[in-house]
């Protein structure tokens, strides 16, 4: 909330692109209860979705709740760990 506007952008930019790459996957399952199955995908999941509601979700929460002079995220940085996480697997590919 408090970064640099250019930051927030590319936040935003790669929570989108995520969220796209997500549904084109979820999408591409003929059975879409086959996509439980799949470890890989439902890891993704879950990070698609923190990354969501840590852009869109816990921003406008801090945004509503202090206005604009927010303490900052805190413990949110475990969410960045995962993601890297993932970077590293799409990495070995």
């Amino acid at each position: 909330i408090m970064s640099p506007p250019v930051f927030q952008v590319f936040e935003h930019f790669f929570c989108c692109y995520f969220a796209y790459e997500w549904t084109i996957r979820f999408l591409a399952f003929k059975k879409k209860r086959d996509s439980l199955r799949d470890f890989w995908f439902v890891f993704d999941s879950l990070l698609v979705w923190t990354m969501i509601l840590e852009t869109w979700i816990m921003s406008f929460v801090f945004l509503a709740a202090m206005g604009n002079s927010s303490g900052g995220m805190g413990d949110a940085s475990i969410l960045r760990v995962a993601r890297l996480l993932r970077l590293t697997r799409m990495a070995r590919m």
